[in-house]
């Protein structure tokens, strides 16, 4: 109730500011400046008679212009005073300021969401957590990529042949840890990534607590592409052992980010991924994967994109008029979606198409690109859990 109290004080306050000065009576000031100038000037014309700068019959004559000038406007002060406002421009006036307020609540009616409850920081957070919570293992990830007829690609004959050969030999020599290796290694280059993961798993029992850094988040990689990209808990797992063991692993901390992105805590993939950008070096894998989407993470987490734009590109866009402002970034977000709809393009970037035409107040054309980016990845459920997210963030879906 304070909240529906305050939204309709407002505009009322607003509503009588501007209708004051409509209806009030004119005139109601003891003295007005232009009278006082005019007592003014027959007080100066009695000096100059007694110095003698004026003769007394042209000292008669001034007082006699400047007290039939005071009269005047006397009497058409008075006038005003009786009369007030013309009642054809108070009636204007009342009629426009109406206007003003009802197309305002006629405008949150239709854009603003007048049962939104209140978001707290807490409630987010604790929604954030119980969504993490809830969260497909990574199993149960597979199996809705094999549903939808995600599988791994064919393997040929040849290179059938010679794992064939490779898993024979580890079938009588289950300790050769070369060999499990180049097992693992083998299929992740034919995209065998949950095959892959299998044969890192033996390779971590083989080592026990020799295991490095590298051995971790080689298993959470290849569970990571088994999952088309989302990361699940048995990955994070593997992520965790591999921080723990190499704090600054950046391929790690690029991972952690993005599973942080997928439960929501986007102020967490901001700080990681701002220090990886920072730290660089250019080109590397992380920096190239993280640099198209970190517009998006700084939006998200509401602070500045690190490193882009430049200190100069930010002073000439602050020189910029808001609606110039508003033209380049609509410019961008164009080109975004022209792009989009004639190459396509992976989820993350239509993600980011309708989060900005959300931002832009276009929710038409940011269910449109929901619409056709959904389309495009009907097969992917991890996909579709990006785009539906996207979509209420630009509140065109629940």
């Amino acid at each position: 109730m304070f909240f529906w109290a305050l939204a309709a004080a407002m505009p009322l306050a607003t509503a009588a500011a501007l209708l004051w000065p409509m209806v009030r009576p004119r005139g109601d000031s003891p003295e007005s400046p232009d009278l006082q100038v005019y007592r003014d000037q027959l007080s100066e014309v009695d000096r100059d008679q007694e110095r003698g700068v004026v003769e007394a019959a042209e000292a008669d004559a001034l007082r006699l212009e400047i007290k039939r000038r005071l009269l005047a406007a006397a009497g058409g002060r008075e006038a005003t005073a009786r009369i007030g406002p013309a009642p054809s421009a108070t009636a204007a006036g009342v009629a426009f300021v109406a206007t003003a307020v009802l197309a305002g609540a006629a405008l949150y009616g239709v854009f603003g969401v007048p049962g939104l409850p209140d978001q707290p920081l807490a409630a987010r957070l604790e929604a954030a957590q119980a969504r993490r919570a809830e969260r497909p293992s990574q199993a149960e990830a597979e199996a809705l990529l094999a549903e939808a007829g995600r599988t791994p690609p064919p393997i040929d004959p040849a290179s059938a042949a010679l794992l064939g050969e490779v898993r024979e030999t580890l079938a009588t020599r289950p300790d050769d840890l070369r060999g499990h290796r180049v097992l693992m290694s083998s299929l992740a280059g034919l995209g065998q990534y949950s095959a892959a993961a299998a044969a890192q798993r033996q390779v971590l029992r083989l080592l026990a607590d020799t295991a490095g850094a590298e051995d971790y988040l080689a298993l959470a990689e290849m569970q990571i592409f088994a999952a088309n990209g989302y990361v699940s808990p048995e990955a994070e797992a593997m992520l965790a052992e591999t921080l723990s063991r190499a704090p600054d692993n950046p391929p790690a901390r690029y991972f952690s980010g993005l599973a942080a992105w997928q439960a929501g805590r986007v102020d967490l993939t901001y700080d990681l991924w701002a220090r990886l950008l920072v730290e660089g070096p250019e080109g590397a894998p992380w920096v190239e994967a993280i640099r198209p989407q970190m517009a998006e993470v700084a939006f998200r987490a509401g602070r500045a994109v690190p490193g882009s734009p430049s200190q100069a590109e930010m002073e000439a866009a602050a020189l910029l008029s808001p609606e110039e402002r508003e033209e380049m970034i609509r410019g961008m977000v164009t080109g975004l979606a022209a792009r989009l709809e004639d190459e396509g393009g992976p989820p993350e970037d239509w993600a980011r198409l309708i989060r900005a035409w959300g931002v832009l107040g276009e929710t038409a054309t940011a269910a449109e690109a929901w619409a056709t980016a959904t389309a495009e990845h009907a097969e992917n459920p991890v996909a579709l859990n990006l785009l539906r997210q996207a979509a209420r963030d630009a509140e065109v879906a629940q």
